[in-house]
């Protein structure tokens, strides 16, 4: 029987599928619980479906759970970046967007794209994914906090309140950055990663911790433009004809994670990283902007922490006397 292709639009209750056999559409709707995904398989199993393909996007926790379940029911299951899905609805002239127009789409690109099968990842970054993002909002609420307090402009009341709750995120934080530490220490692979990634400089343990807890697997990008693309941290050129010639551009779409995890180390190696030291003042030269600067460091870093994965050596303070100014 040939392969039967299965679009799955994902929201965060609801699961609409799209199930294109030959010519043959069919559209279902279950809840998105453990107990919508068995009647799911049932509805499949009532339409004597075999070689099941089935292809969602990539939309973090409302998606994992259902993918996780057909690929242990043997389906091949593929997760496709959001951005694909829309260019190829867009080159369909498609105007109107509903949920089970979106799984129809999903399930066409499956069909002509064939993307590329997907597994679920190990627990052991699935948790370290989980608290490397956890420590990443509490930080973020505790600087909110911070911020509201050195405003002024509240009730004695309310500031007890505020240095209250500053104080829990700030031991918050350091009993998830312990627990952070102690998830690598115990897991040979990610504790052999995390001491190459801190002997970039500008990279430190956090950091470090961060770009595991997104980077599933470094080894299986081709290339270091690859893993910059899913970072979102390619530069876009926006020129046409004679008329249109404006700056580039970072895409922003990718792993924004990746992105906010980037940003602070960039300004460090600014300072201390040989490399991006170069990189930036042959930038200034040029009259780059600040930001674009920033832009290209934040690329840079993720190309050396590709390098050094990938060799399975740590960085060579001497390899920057190849971009002596």
């Amino acid at each position: 029987m040939n392969q039967v292709v299965l679009g799955i639009d994902v929201s965060k209750e609801t699961l609409d599928v799209a199930l294109l056999q030959d010519a043959n559409l069919k559209f279902g709707k279950f809840e998105n619980t453990q107990e919508g995904f068995a009647r799911l398989y049932k509805w499949l199993h009532i339409a004597k479906v075999e070689h099941l393909h089935a292809c969602l996007e990539a939309t973090g926790q409302y998606s994992d759970a259902v993918a996780e379940y057909l690929y242990e029911q043997g389906c091949q299951v593929s997760m496709v970046n959001p951005a694909r899905i829309k260019a190829y609805a867009s080159s369909k002239l498609r105007r109107f967007k509903s949920d089970k127009g979106d799984a129809e789409i999903i399930a066409l690109y499956c069909q002509k794209e064939e993307p590329a099968p997907w597994t679920p990842p190990p627990a052991s970054f699935r948790e370290l994914q989980q608290l490397v993002r956890f420590l990443e909002d509490v930080k973020i609420q505790h600087q909110q906090q911070k911020n509201r307090l050195a405003a002024g402009g509240t009730s004695e009341q309310v500031q007890a309140y505020l240095n209250e709750q500053i104080a829990y995120t700030a031991k918050l934080i350091k009993k998830v950055t312990q627990d952070i530490k102690e998830h690598i220490d115990q897991h040979p692979d990610l504790k052999a990663q995390k001491d190459l990634l801190v002997s970039i400089p500008g990279i430190g343990d956090i950091t470090a911790a961060a770009l595991l807890g997104e980077v599933r697997d470094f080894r299986a990008f081709d290339s270091a433009r690859q893993l910059a693309a899913y970072a979102g941290l390619v530069p876009e050129q926006r020129t046409s004809g004679t008329s249109v010639r404006k700056k580039p551009r970072l895409v922003k779409r990718g792993n924004v994670h990746l992105r906010t995890a980037l940003y602070m180390p960039a300004l460090t190696a600014l300072k201390y990283n040989p490399v991006t030291c170069a990189l930036s003042y042959r930038m200034e030269l040029t009259h780059h902007c600040p930001m674009a600067i920033i832009g290209a460091i934040m690329r840079k870093l993720l190309h050396l922490a590709y390098g050094v994965i990938k060799t399975g050596k740590p960085f060579d303070p001497q390899y920057g006397k190849a971009f002596a100014y």
